[in-house]
């Protein structure tokens, strides 16, 4: 049987797929024990917050708008926005992690103060944001769960969408990048119905990368191994 339940009282999310790769270098070890906690968001977590208290936004970003990345992998765009854009607070989640090291020695090299990391399901980060607080998100080259019998898992069905959608005000923006043709179809069927309308006006507007766009590792990939990154926009209503 499969409980729906943490012991902690968390629900069992299966959304990402490993939380660990290949070793960490001793540099990445030391990056994580010595820079992470002083980025983080506040209490996200079940253990530290089983109450679920909304964080304080104005304490942590001054009243700057929020945007969110879920998923940043390497950081690369994460960065780059933070420092096109210093006057939003910025928040990725990631719960690899191989890819928040790969951030944080980012952020130690070129310090961004507008970015805070949540190490973990974007999902719990959602639980405590206050309603409509949240500007933009960007969901860039996600996980495609290839396998019919894990569509279930991708990000864009109801139970990742809903919660997102509550927190985003109307009018905030939803990015989604991949280049997983099932995942584009999924996507424009899943993500209206839970409060969002597509935002293209002809074929091309999903073909070309939005303003300030800046290539990413797996992009990159995608583009060497011969497929076709989309690039969708969406409004929350």
């Amino acid at each position: 049987m499969i409980k729906d339940k943490h012991p902690s009282g968390a629900p069992w999310r299966n959304f990402y797929g490993r939380f660990k790769g290949k070793a960490l270098r001793k540099t990445q070890e030391a990056v994580l024990d010595e820079d992470l906690e002083g980025l983080s968001p506040g209490a996200v977590g079940w253990d530290e917050n089983p109450e679920r208290r909304a964080l304080d936004l104005e304490a942590l970003f001054g009243g700057r708008d929020l945007w969110l990345e879920i998923g940043f992998g390497g950081g690369e765009h994460l960065v780059h926005i933070a420092a096109e854009a210093p006057d939003v607070g910025l928040i990725g989640c990631e719960p690899y992690l191989n890819g928040v090291a790969m951030l944080l020695t980012k952020l130690r090299k070129t310090p961004r103060p507008n970015v805070r990391v949540h190490p973990g399901d974007a999902r719990d980060l959602f639980d405590v944001l206050p309603e409509g607080s949240v500007g933009r998100a960007y969901l860039l080259y996600p996980d495609p769960w290839p396998k019919a019998r894990h569509h279930r898992r991708r990000f864009v069905t109801e139970e990742h969408l809903a919660p997102l959608a509550r927190a985003m005000r109307p009018g905030a923006e939803l990015r989604v990048a991949t280049d997983i043709e099932d995942y584009v179809r999924q996507t424009l069927e899943e993500v209206p119905r839970c409060g969002f309308e597509w935002l293209a006006e002809g074929p091309q507007d999903w073909r070309q990368p939005w303003e300030g766009w800046i290539s990413t590792r797996y992009e990159q990939k995608a583009l060497r191994e011969g497929r076709v990154p989309h690039y969708l926009r969406f409004r929350r209503v």
